[in-house]
This record gives C-alpha cells, sequence and structure tokens, in this order.
C-alpha cells in the first residue's frame, strides 16, 4: 500500500491529546512493531562518561539514600525537553503499558472496573475471559488483589493495572464482595485482546457511525470488519468520530486513509534533515472510497489522527466537521534500551498530500505548546465561530489549493471544513467540576445502580430514565460535600447535561460503550450537522439516492 525507504521504522504518533478543559495528558509515544527496536542505546563519549561519574560519586558518597537511576532518568528528560515537545523518555512501566494499549493486547484478566472510595467495582466481564470463567460478575467488588488491601488503601488506577497484569498463565487471586456475601475468586491470566474501535452502529437505516480513540496495531482490522458489519446492514455514508483521538501508530492511520481513498492517492509524506523523502500511497484495495463520508474532529484529535483527516481534506474525499484539531506534525522514531525504558526522538516531519505541515509552533516552551489547547476555551475559540482567529493561526507565507479551488494553509493544526463550536448549553464550570472530580460516575455506582433494576431496554432506559429532585437534590448535596461551589441557576441550567452524562453512564454499564454514545449522541451538535450534510448531498445527487 505504501512506498518505503525503510521497513516499519517511524512512528508518527502518540497520545498527545488535551482533554476537554484544560485536563491534558502527558505526550506519549510508540513504536512501529516489535520488529524496530534497537537494543541497547549507550554512549561513550567524554561528556557521557562525565555524567556516569558524577551519578557514581553520588551513590558512593552521597548524605542520604538516593536512587541514582532517578537521577539518570532526569537528566535524559531534561536533554530531550531542549528539542521539542514530543521527544520524550519512557521509563519501563510506562513503555510497556502504551505498548500493550496500542498493539491491543496484554496479559490479563478480562475486565473493566471503577475505583469507588478506593474499592475496584467491575463493571464489565469479557465473555469467555479468565475472569469470566472464574466466575466473577459486573457489580462485584474487589477488596484485595493477591492479598494485598485495594479497599481503604488510596490505591490508584496505575498500581491495580500493575496487580492485575502478568505473565500468562500465571495465577491471580480476588477477593470481592457481591451484595452481602464475601467470595474468592482463582483467576489464571491469559492474552486479552481489545478492539481498536470504541463503538460502531447505525444511525439511521443509510447512515453508520465509528468511533476511534487511538490508532493501534489492530486498527486497520477491527474497522475493516466494523465497516463490514455496517454495509450488511444498509450503510451508504458514515461518520468517523476522531474526537479526542490522540493518535497511535503512523501505519495503522495510512492503512485506514485507504479505505477511503483511490489507487496510488498520495496520503502524506514524511521527511527529514537525516531521513529521505517517503511516500504512503493509497491502494486499489480501499473498502469505502465511494459514499458519504464525515469525519469528526476537536482540539484532540492529533498526530496520526491528523494524518488522515489532512489526506481526506486535501484530497476532498469527505467533509470534515468540528473544532481545529491539535496541530502536531512530528514524526517520532523510538529507540528502546536493554532495561526496557525507550526514549522517543523526532526525526522527522509529516506533509499532508497537497505538501501542508500542521505542526503548531513550539518556540516558546514544551509548557506554553500544551497550554495552548487549553486557552483555546479561554480566549472563546471553541464555543465562537472561528472568524476572528483563523488569521493568526496560519503561516499564510504559503498557500495550498485543493482541485476545486479551496485555499488552505499549514501550521496551527486542521480547520473544519464546517465549524461547529461546542455546546456550552448547561455545560457550566459546576458541570465539569462534577464530571472532572468523578462525581457523577460516583453517584451511578454509589446510588443509582443500587436503586435501579435491570432495564428491558436500552431504548426503554433512554426514554424512561430521568433523575428525581429528590435524587438530584442528594447530587447536590454530595457536590457541596466535595467542596464544589455551585449556585441556584449552575444547578438549574446544568441539570439536563448532567441528566443525560448519568443516563449515559447507566447505559453503559448495562449496555456497554454502544449504549454509552447511544445516549450522548442524542444530543450531539456535530453529529447532526453530520445528517444535514448527508441530506443536502443526497439531493444535490452527489450520493447514492437507494
Amino acid at each position: 500500500m505504501r512506498t518505503r525507504t525503510r521497513k516499519n521504522l517511524i512512528v508518527a504518533a502518540c497520545y498527545a491529546g488535551v482533554f476537554t478543559l484544560g485536563m491534558f495528558f502527558g505526550p506519549k509515544f510508540s513504536k512501529e512493531n516489535a520488529s524496530t527496536k534497537n537494543g541497547s542505546f549507550l554512549t561513550s563519549d567524554e561528556q557521557a562518561e562525565k555524567v556516569n561519574k558524577v551519578l557514581q560519586i553520588i551513590s558512593d558518597k552521597y548524605v542520604d539514600p538516593i536512587k541514582v537511576d532517578s537521577l539518570q532518568n532526569l537528566a535524559i528528560q531534561d536533554i530531550l525537553k531542549k528539542l521539542d515537545p514530543h521527544s520524550a523518555y519512557l521509563p519501563p512501566a510506562d513503555a510497556q503499558i502504551m505498548h500493550d494499549d496500542l498493539e491491543g493486547n496484554y496479559n490479563g484478566i478480562g475486565i473493566e472496573y471503577y475505583l469507588l472510595k478506593d474499592t475496584l467495582v467491575v463493571t464489565s466481564v469479557t465473555p469467555t475471559g479468565p475472569a469470566d470463567k472464574a466466575g466473577l460478575k459486573r457489580g462485584d467488588a474487589v477488596l484485595k488483589i493477591n492479598g494485598q488491601n485495594i479497599a481503604g488503601a488510596g490505591i490508584t488506577n496505575r498500581k491495580i493495572v500493575e496487580l492485575i497484569r502478568g505473565t500468562r498463565g500465571s495465577k491471580l487471586q480476588l477477593f470481592a464482595k457481591r451484595g452481602g456475601d464475601l467470595k474468592t475468586f482463582d483467576v489464571v491470566r491469559d492474552k486479552i485482546t481489545v478492539s481498536s474501535i470504541d463503538v460502531a452502529y447505525m444511525l439511521n437505516p443509510q447512515t453508520g457511525y465509528i468511533k476511534i480513540s487511538k490508532f493501534g496495531g489492530k486498527t486497520d482490522e477491527d474497522f475493516i470488519a466494523s465497516l463490514t458489519s455496517l454495509q450488511h446492514k444498509g450503510m451508504k455514508n458514515l461518520v468517523l468520530d476522531l474526537r479526542n483521538n490522540g493518535g497511535g501508530y503512523l501505519n495503522a492511520a495510512t492503512a485506514l486513509a485507504d479505505q477511503f481513498l483511490p489507487d496510488k492517492k498520495l496520503i502524506v509524506y514524511t521527511e527529514g534533515k537525516h531521513e529521505p523523502r517517503t511516500d504512503y500511497l493509497a491502494t486499489a484495495d480501499g473498502q469505502f472510497e465511494h459514499g458519504g463520508l464525515v469525519v469528526l474532529i476537536d482540539e484532540n484529535t492529533a498526530s496520526a489522527s491528523e494524518i488522515l483527516v489532512g489526506a481526506i481534506q486535501d484530497l476532498e474525499r469527505g467533509t470534515v466537521i468540528g473544532r481545529r484539531s491539535f496541530g502536531k506534525g512530528l514524526v517520532q522514531e523510538q529507540f528502546d534500551f536493554g532495561d526496557g525504558s525507550a526514549m522517543n526522538l523526532t526525526i522527522a516531519r509529516y506533509f499532508t498530500p497537497l505538501g501542508r505541515s500542521i505542526q503548531r509552533s513550539y518556540k516558546h516552551g514544551s509548557d506554553a505548546y500544551f497550554q495552548e489547547v487549553g486557552n483555546r476555551f479561554k480566549d472563546g475559540e471553541v464555543n465562537n465561530s472561528t472568524g476572528k482567529y483563523a488569521d493568526s493561526l496560519y503561516n499564510k507565507e504559503k498557500v495550498f489549493k485543493t482541485v476545486s479551488g479551496k485555499v488552505m494553509y499549514g501550521g496551527g493544526g486542521i480547520m473544519p471544513d464546517i465549524y461547529v463550536p461546542i455546546d456550552t448549553t448547561g455545560n457550566t464550570g459546576f458541570y465539569y467540576e462534577l464530571s472532572g472530580k468523578g462525581v457523577l460516575n460516583d453517584f451511578v455506582f454509589s446510588s443509582l445502580l443500587k436503586n435501579m433494576t435491570l432495564p428491558k431496554s436500552l431504548n426503554s432506559l433512554v426514554k424512561n430514565f430521568r433523575l428525581s429532585d429528590e435524587q438530584y437534590g442528594s447530587l447536590l448535596a454530595i457536590a457541596k460535600g466535595r467542596n464544589i461551589k455551585v449556585t441556584d441557576g449552575e444547578a438549574l441550567n446544568s441539570r439536563s447535561v448532567i441528566d443525560t452524562e448519568l443516563k449515559a453512564l447507566i447505559a453503559r454499564y448495562y449496555y456497554g460503550d454502544e449504549g454509552y454514545y447511544r445516549v450522548i449522541n442524542s444530543n450531539d451538535k456535530a453529529l447532526a450537522k453530520s445528517l444535514q450534510v448527508f441530506d443536502a448531498e443526497k439531493s444535490a445527487g452527489l450520493i447514492s439516492k437507494k
């Protein structure tokens, strides 16, 4: 599918996205595949020897006990910070977790969970997985893992992952509470495979919806399976949701783009001082080269996801709807150290088919660079028309034109074809604080689910669930107990969006991710705009009326 001068060396991606309202997560990186590891990566020049000597003296002579490895890691991190925001050092545990996440498999037990007041509540059990075979059920509250207390121990999600994952075939003992009974479960760890697709379902008889939050090793395979399933249901149009997609593997993004583009069309090319230009081309094997296509993006759409969006927009294959993307156009290659840690070094830039580099400026340093997305909320960009912002976002020294004559520029991320500002109705500071501090999730598991019976169906839940005045009053009391300030006006204005969020969380508990997104998407203005685009294209005869 792609012309390569090197085989599977480039990683164009990271989870460099920034989650809504300034909730950032650090840039993360991964390798193209297992064959690209470079083994031990050490230098032996005089400056390196000087650093090693300093660390040795500290180890031998310093007044207090100290972990020299930690100091060494800090030195590496400080060096990389001088380069660009996306060159990074990953300690062994971080490197392994990220690899597992992007590869879509790990050795574990097959559960999803929520931490409620330091208690691990099982929210989903993978059918026929290790936990399911051992008898664990949704709703079980795990108190101990291999004898280590979970409840009341102030344990973190990161620690739980470390406790649950392990060598395939090894045993794990869980001590849990089910109703009023205490039970012990002996679970044998096994390979757990996770789909790269968050959800795929039909919005209406002709329109499918697929949401992807990362580009991993199985994304193309999983996407084709989902696409085929929806096509069998009559799908003629597709909404591809890449909002909050922080990136992933370069080849996963180009493989997905190939599903939409004609043979030999340029998807993206990469180039750097020490890296010759490498072109990635579409093949004739695309499964959805025709039919209506809308791609949804936002300020957290980053890196590999921007590669796909850039190709769709430059080649005018579909309509891009939403808000300005993150703006990461740098390519990393991974160098692995012998201890399991890794360094991801920026080696090239990537360019869209028209030659655009969408990388944002980082001349003011990494902190300012990652704060920029949060500033979009402060300066009003995300909830207003972008007209007054567009002139300052892009480098207009070079103009790029599509076949139809549309003018575009480089830098600043990707501006959508149709801008849909964030829906501020009910999205008050009170709502965001409730969500950010986990109060809504806590309320669902500690109160609502305890007093609910299994809904007859998802449609029944969507139609009939309403938060009572008494329940809302209880939620407000919990918020005040968590030192969340709320005015009567905020409580009134946010009630509808809070009701929807709680309904979605309950739907996820009973019906999985499809339940959650069916509820959330029912009030999504960008999604509604997508359906309007398809209707307009159908009326104009641009897509099939069948």
